[in-house]
């Protein structure tokens, strides 16, 4: 791993698992003598990260989290709903053995698991896999690309959320559904199931946003 990827995913991890949470700001130097690196590879990583959507990179001041509104999380469910079930439609086009169904059935299970021990952290890193198999399934490495910047940050609203919500019972059947309907080649269920999912999670979002008045996440 290049000292660029190795900043890349620090600072990723670190803003996904809001320990730099939004509108946080940290000098470039800062950041690279935290990194135990020289500045050149944490200035490339910076620059990725904000393609990501994830930073602002200000000239001579490092970087900042860039907030996200409420507007912004609509936005990023509607593009991203759309991407998700695409995926799972072109996936149910094809011949889906037990192999290609694994990974799905991995994470269920996890978040089964970790639902039942009441770790929700556990849990939202086992959605985050689900979702990540679902995408890969189509076997398209460009919707998978752009899927993967707004996962991201669905990912970092969900972390600040997830012990604002009920305990996500509702979420773990909804997967299940999906699971099974590809496992029975009902493509029509699936897709439909997991875009019900998808909207009724943004719903959620937005209602404990609007519930709690937080302006950004």
């Amino acid at each position: 791993m290049t000292y660029v990827q190795q900043a890349y995913r620090t600072i990723k991890a670190r803003i996904l698992e809001n320990r730099y949470q939004p509108g946080h700001q940290i000098l470039e130097q800062h950041l690279a003598d935290d990194l135990g690196m020289s500045r050149t590879p944490v200035r490339e990583a910076l620059i990725r990260l904000q393609d990501d959507g994830l930073v602002e990179v200000i000239p001579r001041r490092g970087m900042r989290v860039v907030p996200l509104s409420p507007e912004d999380m609509r936005e990023i469910y509607e593009v991203l709903t759309a991407l998700e079930v695409a995926a799972v439609e072109i996936a149910a086009r094809r011949p889906l053995a037990a192999e290609d169904l694994a990974p799905l059935d991995s994470a269920l299970q996890a978040m089964k698991t970790s639902l039942a021990t009441n770790d929700l952290n556990g849990w939202a890193k086992a959605d985050a896999r689900f979702h990540k198999a679902l995408l890969a399934l189509a076997g398209n490495k460009r919707l998978v690309a752009m899927a993967a910047t707004l996962a991201d940050q669905v990912h970092r609203a969900r972390m600040i959320t997830l012990r604002l919500r009920p305990p996500p019972v509702k979420s773990i059947e909804a997967h299940s559904e999906v699971l099974e309907a590809l496992r029975g080649g009902d493509g029509a269920r699936a897709s439909e199931g997991h875009r019900r999912h998808r909207r009724e999670s943004a719903r959620l979002l937005l209602d404990l946003l609007n519930y709690y008045r937080l302006p950004h996440l």
